[in-house]
């Protein structure tokens, strides 16, 4: 299964150190962030797996929009909490 990604052809440049980007997995919106490799590479290091399996968990007492069940954790803080799901709520739907 070696499927070829789509790389979208331009001229920007690396808000790092302002090398030319010629070439990128995706089409960007903004060019005003972008970043060569090398420079994503030091900003942003790779995580180990440990780092990569720890989820961190949000605390707090919401309820379940559909059902309108306890929710008291989350993988993620919510912004607006008027569509909360709980997990049999999300798994049905």
């Amino acid at each position: 299964m070696n499927e070829e990604r789509k790389m979208f052809k331009g001229n920007w440049k690396c808000v790092g150190c302002g090398t030319t980007i010629s070439e990128l997995p995706f089409e960007p919106r903004d060019t005003s962030n972008l970043m060569c490799r090398d420079c994503h590479r030091t900003k942003n290091p790779r995580r180990d797996d440990s780092q990569r399996r720890e989820k961190r968990m949000f605390e707090g007492k919401w309820n379940c929009a559909d059902c309108g069940g306890e929710i008291t954790q989350l993988p993620f803080e919510p912004r607006d909490t008027s569509n909360l799901k709980c997990r049999n709520c999300f798994r049905n739907n």
